[in-house]
């Protein structure tokens, strides 16, 4: 359990050395997060994949490619963990679904750490919810039933909050579903980064 006091640098180590849901991890803990306190931007997406796992590096990925794409942020600025906190709902790979895809996050990772981290990162001006378990916490039992629906009410939820789906290849037929995305959602979404960065 996390300190109630200590610094976010204390706190970072705690969430590195968890142990708590060791048991259902197949490939053992690997707790992926970046931040400082003077993060303005906040990205809170699902939990990583192996690839993410082997190297410990967050959006390490095709997903991370297409992130960046969609914020048109470099590697080095979105890396650069005194402008962009990475704060996953889960840390640590969650293993797979026997249908395919990765298991949803771990329960017991968001209740546990985001508290503490948030109080912890006081600069934070936007958060980008990145997926339906981010989603569903932080927009609570009122959002709208779908992802699509969550989405495309992003204007609902002000300034400081912005709903997108997860920017995974399985998503890309959503994409082209979904024309609205890339023509209202991302300009608005770009010109926010500028104002926060």
């Amino acid at each position: 359990m996390p300190e109630k006091d200590g610094s976010l640098e204390q706190l970072l180590g705690e969430v590195r050395a968890c142990r708590l849901c060791e048991a259902h991890l197949p490939l053992g803990p690997r707790p992926v997060l970046r931040a400082a306190p003077t993060a303005r931007l906040m990205i809170i997406g699902q939990a990583p994949g192996t690839k993410v796992h082997e190297s410990g590096v967050p959006w390490n990925d095709a997903s991370g490619e297409r992130l960046r794409d969609w914020l048109q942020m470099t590697p080095e600025t979105f890396y650069d963990e005194t402008k962009v906190a990475i704060v996953p709902m889960g840390f640590c790979y969650p293993g797979r679904l026997e249908r395919g895809g990765d298991a949803p996050p771990r329960p017991e990772c968001a209740p546990t750490w985001h508290p503490p981290l948030m109080e912890r990162l006081p600069n934070v001006r936007l958060t980008l919810l990145v997926g339906q378990y981010a989603q569903a916490r932080y927009l609570g039992p009122n959002r709208p039933k779908t992802l699509t629906e969550t989405v495309r009410a992003f204007a609902a939820y002000g300034t400081r909050v912005i709903p997108l789906p997860h920017p995974s290849w399985r998503n890309t037929a959503w994409m082209k579903k979904n024309p609205w995305f890339e023509a209202e959602l991302l300009p608005v979404l770009r010109a926010r980064l500028k104002t926060v960065l």
